[in-house]
């Protein structure tokens, strides 16, 4: 199932991607005459999974009865979820964390291959894909990155991985903007990157549901292509299979000794080669005003970002 927050004539509407298709369930749904358990993604996960069993039963209801309403070339869409409780993003894939460190003079450290590491990002600029991203201007080395998110459909603490799944609500394209200039210079200091991230994250408009991903399951993720174009020249190609740390350890990890909740975001961190920064720190590369950057996960959909 692949599931999307829209605004159609003003108002927020539920809808979903059937069969290529972006359809409007509330509409379908009053056609019907049948309840729907929440009008937007945020209020199903209140009830997940339940709610999104639900769901998938109305579409397939739908869908014999003939009697899908389409959204129309006015729909515009919203995140799947867009203010979060928390956004922590991790650094999972070895290629770019050796990658971004031999930048540095340094070599992947022991320790990160013990337990996936993470940090809070700002979970208050999260946008969708036709928004329109404003950097800071005191930075001049603009950046994208190429990342998986996850959204939770339900909560607990001190989580085994096998229970850490359970409540994934679904996957999401995720590009973690970053200002690679002011991220340098606040991280000499052994903190950060807060100020060179938190100004903007995009997410992908469609939530995709584990099943509709199962069969490519392969290592600890997925065999499914993950790429990059900025100005219509491809820049990133790789596959999520190559991550280190699955998502399920991922949020095992973020459980421990505290809680992760419904609506909660995650970031698997920047693919191998999935921005700049891993091609140097002095080149004419970074994005400027006018770019347009789409990222696509396979399966999951593209995710396209103009540049203010």
């Amino acid at each position: 199932m692949k599931l999307c927050n829209l605004i159609i004539d003003g108002k927020t509407s539920l809808g979903a991607e059937v069969d290529g298709k972006i359809v409007n369930l509330t509409g379908t749904i009053k056609q019907m005459n049948a309840p729907l358990p929440g009008g937007t993604i945020e209020e199903l996960l209140g009830d997940f999974p339940k709610s999104f069993d639900k769901v998938r039963e109305l579409i397939g209801e739908a869908k014999k009865r003939n009697v899908l309403v389409l959204a129309g070339a006015g729909a515009t869409f919203l995140p799947p979820v867009g203010r979060p409780g928390t956004f922590r993003d991790f650094y999972a894939f070895e290629q770019h964390v050796r990658n971004a460190r031999k930048l540095r003079g340094l070599d992947v450290n022991p320790e990160w291959y013990e337990n996936p590491v993470f940090y809070f990002s700002n979970p208050n600029t999260i946008s969708t894909t036709g928004a329109e991203i404003r950097f800071p201007a005191e930075s001049k080395k603009w950046d994208y990155e190429l990342e998986v998110g996850t959204i939770l459909g339900g909560s607990g603490s001190n989580l085994t991985p096998e229970e850490a799944e359970k409540l994934i609500a679904g996957y999401v394209t995720l590009n973690d903007w970053s200002c690679r200039d002011i991220q340098r210079h606040e991280m000499a200091s052994s903190m950060g990157p807060a100020k060179g991230k938190d100004f903007a994250t995009s997410i992908g408009h469609l939530l995709v549901t584990p099943d509709e991903l199962e069969d490519k399951r392969a290592g600890k993720g997925y065999d499914l292509k993950m790429t990059a174009h900025v100005r219509g020249e491809q820049f990133s190609d790789n596959r999520w299979s190559t991550i280190n740390f699955s998502i399920p350890e991922m949020i095992a990890r973020a459980s421990k000794n505290a809680g992760v909740f419904a609506g909660d975001l995650f970031g698997s961190g920047t693919v191998g080669f999935g921005c700049f920064l891993e091609r140097g720190f002095d080149h004419d590369l970074w994005l400027k005003s006018g770019d347009e950057v789409v990222i696509e996960i396979e399966r999951l959909g593209k995710l396209v970002n103009k540049i203010a």
